[in-house]
């Protein structure tokens, strides 16, 4: 009977350890600063040159990066990479067909 009492107490204070692990887990999520979350300072105006002749097809947005799908004036395509955050052209990826 005893060693039945002692079982008991330590389960219980297992899942009291437990549960308060979960809530300082919890909490330690939802303080935490998501990127993206908010603009440390305001986005200035900047200028991005992208070749002559060339057309934007697509963008695609993530928290910290634009990518522009261009259409080349001589029919190859480019993805060109930009920094959210600072508007600066971070390189271009060529596409070209599998050999």
């Amino acid at each position: 009977m005893r060693a039945l009492n002692v079982l008991v107490v330590v389960m219980g204070v297992l899942i009291v350890i437990g549960f308060a692990a979960l809530i300082a887990g919890i909490v330690g999520k939802l303080s935490r600063d998501r990127p993206g979350a908010s603009v440390e300072r305001p986005f200035g105006a900047t200028a991005i040159d992208i070749p002559p002749g060339a057309r934007i097809e697509a963008m695609t947005a993530s928290p910290n990066r634009l990518i522009l799908e261009l259409a080349l004036p001589a029919g190859e395509r480019e993805l060109l990479v930009v920094d959210l955050a600072t508007g600066a052209r971070l390189g271009t990826i060529a596409l070209r067909p599998a050999q």
